[in-house]
């Protein structure tokens, strides 16, 4: 996933999302949106995944994480990046970041929250495994429990600030899943329009997601680029949550 927006991406879980267990996993991936939902306090989530991608710039394969640890109520703090990518210039490390999210529950169904993001340029940019500069962005979101266990998810916000271009770049996203049981499905369709020297990009994205205990979350799927350069994905994860760290 871009890196700027590593932190995360939508959970098709409403049940967990409302927070019922602080051990139940509440996955933020596959897909490129977050949703509003912080993990609870005291306790860590890690969500890794593999991914190739083909673009008209070539093919790559990664493997991304992203460690989030709930510091207070409705407070969140994440690690996240890319810890392996090989692109047909070789394999190496990506970019590396850390978010920072605050949440705000304005009904019983509806969750909002603001999360901030710096990634900094830990990957070779010449090989195609990063930005080559520090990057910020900030993502309004709000994430709304439907009838029939469906959940939607909106993101809207700037990313590569600090890329000292203009205009400035926007990712938008809207997200849809419902939980079946154990079982879950997403979908999505997001979008970056041109800015800090990057062209527009527009995608769909769908995935499958499988509950095999409470603290455990598989997902699998891919995303079909729409607009130009967007790459086309496909993807495979887990979300463990790690249970209580500190107190």
């Amino acid at each position: 996933m871009r890196p700027a927006l590593a932190l995360g991406l939508l959970s098709c879980l409403p049940d967990v999302a409302r927070g019922q267990s602080p051990r139940a996993a509440n996955p933020e991936r596959p897909t490129f949106a977050t949703h509003a939902y912080a993990v609870a306090p005291g306790y860590a989530e890690l969500e890794q995944g593999l991914r190739v991608e083909g673009s008209d710039a070539g093919d790559a394969t990664a493997w991304d994480y992203n460690l989030k640890i709930g510091v207070i109520r409705q407070v969140q703090f994440a690690f996240f990046g890319t810890g392996f990518v090989h692109t047909r210039a070789g394999g190496g490390v990506g970019d590396l970041g850390v978010t920072l999210k605050l949440s705000t529950s304005v009904s019983t169904r509806a969750t909002l929250a603001l999360a901030s993001s710096v990634t900094f340029p830990t990957g070779d940019a010449a090989a195609g495994r990063g930005a080559g500069r520090t990057q910020g962005g900030v993502l309004a979101v709000a994430s709304v429990d439907g009838p029939w266990k469906v959940h939607v998810d909106v993101n809207l916000g700037p990313v590569a600030l600090g890329a000292g271009a203009s205009p400035l770049r926007w990712f938008h996203s809207v997200g849809a899943g419902v939980a079946l049981g154990r079982y879950g499905l997403t979908t999505e369709l997001y979008g970056f329009t041109a800015g800090a020297g990057e062209s527009a990009e527009w995608g769909a994205l769908s995935a499958v997601t499988v509950r095999p205990v409470e603290w455990i979350v598989v997902d699998a799927g891919g995303s079909v680029g729409l607009w130009r350069e967007t790459p086309h994905l496909v993807f495979v994860g887990v979300t463990t949550n790690l249970g209580a760290v500190f107190k």
